[in-house]
């Protein structure tokens, strides 16, 4: 890494905590000109390698975003280019825990997102040590999962940790997916050896927690491996995902294949191979319905995210020729 690029390991709503093998840690803010005027920059996130100008008296300026070879990302109603949540990483955990937050249709949410992120994705059960029969929480996470890797893991008692070091290499970036007080921040300090994160307890009526991470960060374990937290999520808006649903939910897309009709929406149509496999019991409605509805929502959120992309390049592009012309643009419009 030069002396004008860094590494992006917290974010705090504008300041932005860069690291660079010269000038070491530091704060900067974004280059208005580069990110906010007629700019496809996407906005950095805890992990993004971006390019920057020094300013040993005070913050520095992010004048560029290098591109990431793995990223996610949540919709955003009011960013036409998603919320950016983790990038360059390459492991994704997907946390839930053995109590009554495991959610068979969020481990699904996840898993969707994950596998569209370009990174390789793992699933963790969490609190192993407080599930009377961890193998039933296994089995229902394999059902939904396919040959993506489970890990139960107990942070309390160190059991099954050794199976998550192993994808701590040095120089490695593993990102922690889950909803709050699925126990991340015991994870973390627990990989770690030390008390390197706050722990907040969860309400014991309905395993649910507290967010105890509150911005985008970057922890560096004494071996040499970064891990990327992010504040615990209850919902993830999927944004260009669509792939990643068709992989999560493979089994429908190649039964949609035999359909009669290439656009069959297997709802009503003659001949629709998977409505036959409802009634053939070989597919439930209530997996069909999930997946209606996730690639629904998949294909509107990324459609919606384009359509403002391309609605604000031509404001700003009448907003230009305005100025060209020596007029005074009418800023109701805008």
């Amino acid at each position: 890494m030069n002396e004008t690029i860094a590494r992006v390991i917290a974010v705090h709503k504008e300041r932005y905590q860069l690291l660079n093998e010269i000038h070491g840690e530091f704060f900067a803010r974004l280059k208005s000109s580069s990110y906010l005027h007629d700019s496809d920059e996407k906005f950095p996130t805890a992990g993004d390698l971006v390019e920057y100008q020094l300013n040993p008296q005070g913050d520095s300026l992010i004048l560029h975003t290098l591109p990431r070879k793995s990223y996610f990302q949540r919709y955003d109603p009011w960013n036409p280019h998603g919320q950016a949540i983790a990038a360059n990483f390459d492991t994704v955990f997907i946390l839930t825990s053995a109590n009554h937050d495991f959610n068979v249709k969020r481990l699904r949410r996840y898993l969707a997102a994950a596998r569209s992120s370009g990174a390789n994705y793992a699933v963790v059960i969490t609190k192993a040590d407080l599930a009377p029969e961890i193998g039933l929480y296994v089995d229902l996470a394999r059902a939904e999962v396919g040959d993506c890797r489970i890990i139960p893991i107990s942070a309390a008692t160190g059991w099954g940790l050794n199976n998550i070091h192993s994808y701590l290499a040095p120089g490695s970036v593993s990102v922690f997916l889950g909803s709050s007080g699925v126990g991340k921040s015991t994870l973390v300090n627990a990989l770690a050896g030390k008390e390197i994160m706050d722990v907040n307890g969860i309400r014991e009526n309905d395993s649910k927690g507290r967010h105890t991470t509150t911005h985008r960060q970057m922890i560096c374990l004494d071996g040499g491996a970064w891990i990327l937290d992010t504040p615990g999520m209850r919902e993830l808006g999927l944004l260009e995902a669509e792939e990643g649903v068709q992989e999560t939910f493979a089994d429908i897309p190649e039964l949609a294949e035999r359909c009669r009709f290439h656009d069959c929406t297997h709802t009503h149509e003659p001949g629709c191979a998977v409505l036959q496999a409802i009634r053939e019991g070989c597919l439930t409605q209530a997996r069909l319905d999930e997946y209606l509805a996730l690639e629904k929502e998949a294909k509107r959120k990324t459609r919606d995210g384009r359509n403002e992309r391309a609605k604000r390049q031509k404001e700003i592009s009448k907003l230009q020729k305005h100025f060209k012309g020596g007029r005074r643009p009418d800023e109701s419009n805008f």
